[in-house]
């Protein structure tokens, strides 16, 4: 059963921006923290960005701050990411994720276990 549906992914030129769209058609997930995660080529998943229930806390890993801002639209069940200044190493699949444990913006990957099919995202030098 599909819950979590990315969009939003291409191919850009260094600098350039994308922003990512994720929508869920799990009611329950409103109430959890929701995030991004990525995984490129013979890279091991990573926790991007995640963002509280109510939207009001985010955490970002180091590598991404400053370019990208993630957000969520409660009424929509929709989650984004906002990437600017995306670089050649942000090339990856970029995968929508929820958790059914924690309401905050966690930075702990394994309190997030919902997880969309992922879209890709290719930054060209």
């Amino acid at each position: 059963q599909v819950q979590l549906v990315e969009s939003g992914g291409g191919l850009v030129q260094a600098g350039g921006s994308l922003r990512l769209s994720c929508v869920t058609y799990e009611q329950t997930f409103s109430a959890y923290a929701m995030g991004w995660f990525r995984q490129a080529p013979g890279k091991e998943r990573e926790l991007i960005a995640t963002i509280s229930w109510d939207a009001d806390h985010t955490y970002y890993v180091d590598s991404v701050k400053g370019r990208f801002t993630i957000s969520r639209d409660r009424a929509k069940n929709t989650i984004y990411l906002q990437m600017n200044g995306l670089k050649p190493e942000d090339t990856a699949v970029y995968h929508c994720a929820a958790s059914s444990v924690t309401g905050t913006a966690s930075s702990y990957s394994s309190y997030f276990g919902h997880w969309g099919q992922g879209t890709q995202v290719t930054v060209s030098s």
